[in-house]
């Protein structure tokens, strides 16, 4: 993983020049999770957590963002357990304990109220923070996500993606299964070099069994999923393009939250969303950010 070790070397330091540094918070014995957040200790710029998605950890997935928005907004970027420096010795692997997680060291850090920003897997956890915080999160952005993971949401896309299990496509053992992986996430990514998909499988396979663990505890039978109330407004921000969770899930899921939600799309753009577009994505993001901050004041 030499390449990516040396881009976040690189990383590391240009966020810490805008203000944006790691830090490991214990949420409880054994539970350690890794927060990229504000080096000031106190700000009054409104808080926006970014929530990542399967693939990477946090900060390799929204550093364009985190980057873009750190002047304005004091920005808190969390690994979830068993990606980048977040770990556990429990066996809990629900995407509500990893809500209860972030939620956790969110509070450790000082944030009483915080914009949520949500990709794919994070999400779906976000939607769960914003259930069981509704003090903590006042609004949230989410890209290419369902509100839960059902059997049938999760057949269905699976099934339109050619692929048996959501392990099979999201935790590959190839080269060529890395390939694929960014290839239906994404629309216009270029082919990239060997050497860099190989790098990418060995991030993958770093705790990859309980990695599995969380996938699978991820998918809800149907006749357990309560659609919850938010009182929190929600814009859905999608890649017009996205193949795994297309235009039809982007539009069900706002029919799902109802009146408070609000949805546009990013053309020429796959799941993969903000990283193919990053300067469209960052555009949109800070309206929407003023929009959600204004009606929250």
């Amino acid at each position: 993983m030499m390449f990516i070790k040396i881009y976040k070397f690189f990383l590391h330091y240009v966020l810490k020049l805008a203000g944006i540094s790691p830090q490991k918070i214990e949420i409880q014995p054994g539970t350690i999770i890794n927060f990229w957040s504000p080096t000031a200790i106190k700000s009054r710029k409104p808080a926006v957590v970014f929530l990542h998605g399967f693939a990477l950890d946090g900060i390799l997935t929204w550093h364009f963002q985190a980057l873009a928005l750190a002047k304005d907004y004091s920005v808190y970027v969390p690994d979830f357990v068993f990606f980048g420096d977040s770990v556990t010795d429990t066996t809990e692997r629900s995407a509500e304990f990893q809500a209860d997680c972030v939620a956790k060291g969110l509070k450790k850090l000082g944030v009483e109220k915080c914009i949520l920003v949500g990709l794919s897997y994070g999400g779906m956890v976000g939607f769960k923070m914003a259930e069981a915080y509704p003090g903590l999160v006042e609004s949230m952005v989410v890209s290419c996500s369902v509100i839960a993971l059902t059997e049938s949401i999760s057949k269905a896309r699976l099934s339109h993606i050619g692929f048996k299990s959501w392990g099979d496509y999201l935790l590959p053992d190839s080269v060529k299964g890395v390939e694929t992986l960014l290839r239906v996430a994404s629309v216009s990514l270029p082919k990239l070099p060997n050497w860099f998909y190989k790098e990418i499988l060995e991030g993958i396979s770093i705790y990859r069994e309980e990695k599995l663990e969380l996938l699978v505890a991820l998918i809800i039978n149907d006749k357990e999923f309560t659609l919850p109330s938010y009182h929190q407004k929600i814009h859905l921000l999608w890649g017009k393009n996205d193949q795994i969770f297309d235009s039809h899930i982007a539009r069900s899921v706002k029919q799902q939250i109802g009146e408070r939600a609000s949805l546009e799309y990013i053309e020429k753009a796959g799941h993969l969303v903000l990283q193919e577009r990053p300067f469209t994505y960052n555009s949109r993001l800070k309206k929407i950010l003023v929009s959600l901050s204004s009606c929250s004041q």
